[in-house]
């Protein structure tokens, strides 16, 4: 089993930057394919952004390319989402999710451990 654990998340003015981190337990972190997702209230979850076990791919949602910088550093089981240019509409419970296989993509079946969440609240 595999547990995920977000923070960094908090309240920023429009315009600011974030930097989410996921930190995974168990030895095989670095063969999961590992992609963050978000929920705005009365919204359903949606992709954001996703990383190959290599960290050699990356794959971003139309709205937040250019702005948010996925990676990850396997010698220390973390993913990272780095968010600047931060926009009211980007408020929302940010997740991470791990596919135990390697692979990554935009679709959340593909995942199979989640984390809880971190609250990003963006003001106007």
């Amino acid at each position: 089993q595999v547990q995920l654990v977000e923070s960094g998340g908090g309240l920023v003015q429009a315009g600011g930057s974030l930097r989410l981190s996921c930190a995974a337990s168990g030895r095989t972190f670095s063969s999961y394919g590992m992609g963050w997702f978000r929920q705005a209230p009365g919204k359903e979850r949606e992709f954001v952004a996703a990383i190959s076990w290599t960290g050699g791919s990356t794959y971003y949602a139309d709205f937040v390319k250019g702005r948010f910088t996925i990676s990850r550093d396997n010698a220390k089981n973390t993913v990272y989402l780095r968010m600047n240019s931060l926009k009211p509409e980007d408020t929302a419970v940010y997740y991470c999710a791990a596919n135990k296989y390697g692979s990554s993509g935009s679709t959340s079946g593909r995942y199979d451990y989640w984390g809880q969440g971190t609250q990003v609240t963006v003001s106007s």
